[in-house]
C-alpha cells in the first residue's frame, strides 16, 4: 500500500478569481521549515553538498548593450530536462480534482493521450457496481525542468512534476538521458528532490534569498512545451506572494513573482539573478489563457534549500506546530481589538492540550511576532513557526486587550503530516511496498479529499486515491473513492495507520471494512491470488 497523500492539488477552485485569496477565513498553523535550518533526526542519512553563495549582489543601473551570454554558459548545463511516465489504470470519471482548474497553469507540460472508453473496459465493470463510472487511462507521460544541485546526481524539482510517476528520466545539457529515483517529495511546499547515478555533474550555485529586492534582473531558464532549453529575462515584480494554489491554500507559500516569461513545462527550473546564482525554483504562472500573462511564481531558494536537506537526510519534512487557528484582520476588526493596524493574526481557535493551550493563548489574541519575526497576517505566522524545529522554545507576542504579553512556547510536531520519501528502485515516485494491498494508494480524509470524492464529515478512515487495475485489491472490487476504516479489524484513522497495518502482515489475505456511498461492508483481499503470486 502507498501513501499518496503527495497528490497535487495545486490549484485553488474559485468561479470568478484565478485564485483564490484567504480573506477571513481560518488558517490552521501547523508551520513548515522555511529558513535554511535542516532540523537533525536520530536516523538521518548523510546530507546533500550544495554551493551556496550569500554574498550580496552588486546593484548597478542596467546596461542597455549589456549581455546576459556570460550568466546563461555559467549556469545553464546546471538545468535539466524531467520526463515522466505514468502506466495506464482505471480512474472514476470527473472525480479527480487535480489540474482541473484551467485559469491555474503551473508548468508542467500536459500529460498526453485520449481517455479510453468506459464501457470498453469490460474486465473492470465489476468494480462499477456501486454507482461511480470508471474509464482506463492509457500510458501516459509529461515533462518538466529540473536543476542539478550537486555533482553527484541530486536533482531538484516540483512534486507535482514527479507525483504518480512511475518512471522518472533526466536529460541532461550534454546529451545524456539518465534513470532517476525519487529521494523524497514535500506537495506543501511543492518540492521534490529526485537523484541519477552520475558523477561530476555540473552543480547550480544557490543564492541567499531573503537578500533579493523587488526590481531586481532575474533569468528563468528551462524547458517550456518540452521545446528545449530556453533562456527568458525580467525582473521581480514582487516577494513574498501568496495565492492559494498549493493544496488548495493549505501548503506553504512565499513566492517570488516576476515577469519573466514562463510557460508549461518550465515547472521545476531555475530562476537565477545577475550572478548566475539560483535564487528559485519555478513553479507556476497565474493565467487566464493558459499562456504566460506576465505573473509567474518561484519557490525562493531559501526554503527550496531547506525543504531539500530535510527530504534528503530523513526522507521527509519536519513541520512545527504551535495548535492555533487564526484568521486575517480587518482595519475594522483591528478596530475592534484596540489595534493601532491590522498587523497580526488573530487566534479564532486553540487545539486542547496544544502548546499554544499549554501556555494560556485564548481565542481572540493577536499574534504579532512570532521568535522575532514580525507577524503581518496567518501566512506570516505560518512561516514565521516554520523557521524554529519541534521542540524547540521560542517567543511569541500575542495583543490580548489592547496590551502586549510576551510568552514562550514549546513547539510541538505537526499531526497528520503528507510527506513521501521515495527509494523505488524502479525510479518511481512511490514508495516501496513490500506489504499487502499492493497497488493500492491512500491519503488522509482532508476538505480536499472529502470534496473530491464526496466524502461526509462524520466517515473516518483513509480513502482509496489510485488502484492498479491488476490488483487483487482491485479485482475484490475496490475503487478510488472507498474509505478504509478497519484492516484485520484494526481502527484506521488516517493514510499512515493503512500503511503500517499493511507492513509485515503475517497472512496474504487481508479483511477490510469499507465505507462507499452504497454504505459499509467487509471485503476479503487475497494476495495469493495476485498474477505475481502465481507465477512462483
Amino acid at each position: 500500500m502507498t501513501n499518496h497523500n503527495t497528490q497535487p492539488a495545486h490549484h485553488a477552485k474559485t468561479a470568478r478569481r484565478p485564485f483564490a485569496l484567504l480573506g477571513g477565513s481560518l488558517v490552521a498553523v501547523a508551520a513548515i521549515t522555511l529558513s535554511a535550518v535542516a532540523f537533525a533526526q536520530k536516523d538521518s542519512k548523510p546530507g546533500v553538498t550544495m554551493k551556496v553563495d550569500a554574498t550580496p549582489l552588486t546593484r548597478t543601473a542596467p546596461s542597455a548593450t549589456e549581455s546576459y551570454a556570460p550568466i546563461v554558459k555559467e549556469v545553464a548545463p546546471s538545468v535539466v530536462k524531467v520526463l515522466v511516465t505514468e502506466r495506464a489504470k482505471n480512474v472514476p470519471i470527473a472525480d479527480n480534482p487535480f489540474f482541473s482548474d484551467p485559469r491555474f497553469r503551473d508548468f508542467f507540460g500536459p500529460f498526453f493521450g485520449p481517455y479510453g472508453d468506459d464501457d470498453s473496459n469490460g474486465g473492470n465493470r465489476g468494480n462499477n457496481r456501486r454507482g461511480s463510472r470508471m474509464q482506463r487511462q492509457p500510458e501516459q507521460t509529461g515533462l518538466g525542468s529540473g536543476v542539478i544541485v550537486s555533482a553527484d546526481g541530486y536533482v531538484l524539482t516540483n512534486a507535482h512534476v514527479v507525483t504518480g510517476a512511475d518512471e522518472i528520466k533526466v536529460s541532461l545539457n550534454d546529451g545524456r538521458e539518465l534513470k532517476a529515483k525519487v529521494i523524497g517529495t514535500d506537495p506543501k511546499t511543492d518540492i521534490a528532490v529526485i537523484k541519477v547515478e552520475a558523477g561530476g555533474l555540473p552543480a547550480a550555485t544557490f543564492a541567499d534569498s531573503d537578500q533579493l529586492e523587488v526590481g531586481d534582473r532575474v533569468l528563468a531558464i528551462g524547458n517550456p512545451f518540452g521545446i528545449g532549453q530556453t533562456v527568458t529575462a525580467g525582473m521581480i515584480s514582487a516577494l513574498g506572494r501568496g495565492v492559494g494554489i498549493i493544496e488548495d491554500g493549505q501548503g506553504y507559500e512565499d513566492f517570488i513573482q516576476t515577469d519573466a516569461s514562463i510557460n508549461p513545462g518550465n515547472s521545476g527550473g531555475a530562476l537565477t539573478d545577475m550572478s548566475g546564482r539560483v535564487i528559485g525554483i519555478n513553479t507556476a504562472i497565474l493565467s487566464r489563457s493558459g499562456g504566460f500573462q506576465g505573473i509567474g511564481l518561484a519557490i525562493p531558494s531559501n526554503l527550496v534549500r531547506s525543504v531539500m536537506e530535510q527530504l534528503v537526510a530523513n526522507g521527509k519534512v519536519v513541520r512545527g506546530f504551535i495548535g492555533v487557528a487564526v484568521q486575517n484582520l480587518t482595519p475594522e476588526m483591528a478596530e475592534q481589538f484596540k489595534l493601532k493596524n491590522a498587523d497580526g493574526a488573530l487566534v479564532a481557535e486553540v487545539t486542547p492540550d496544544g502548546p499554544s493551550s499549554k501556555i494560556d493563548i485564548k481565542p481572540g489574541d493577536i499574534i504579532t511576532d512570532f521568535n522575532g519575526r514580525a507577524v503581518k497576517d496567518g501566512r506570516t505566522l505560518r512561516l514565521a513557526v516554520a523557521a524554529v524545529a519541534p521542540g524547540t522554545s521560542a517567543s511569541i507576542t500575542v495583543m490580548r486587550d489592547g496590551k502586549p504579553e510576551q510568552l514562550a512556547i514549546v513547539v510541538g510536531n505537526q499531526p497528520g503530516e503528507k510527506n513521501t520519501a521515495g527509494n523505488d528502485a524502479s525510479g518511481g515516485a512511490k514508495t516501496e511496498d513490500n506489504g499487502t494491498l499492493n497497488g493500492v494508494g491512500v491519503a488522509d480524509l482532508d476538505a480536499r479529499t472529502r470534496r473530491a470524492y464526496g466524502i461526509s464529515s462524520n466517515i473516518t478512515g483513509a480513502v482509496i486515491t489510485d488502484i492498479d487495475p491488476d490488483s487483487p485489491a482491485a479485482a475484490a472490487g475496490l475503487r478510488p473513492g472507498d474509505v478504509i476504516q478497519e484492516i484485520n479489524r484494526e481502527p484506521v484513522a488516517n493514510a499512515d495507520e493503512a500503511v503500517k497495518l499493511t507492513e509485515n502482515p503475517p497472512s496474504k489475505k487481508t479483511l477490510l471494512r469499507i465505507w462507499s456511498r452504497g454504505g459499509t461492508r467487509f471485503v476479503l483481499v487475497d494476495e495469493t491470488e495476485s498474477p505475481e503470486a502465481s507465477k512462483k
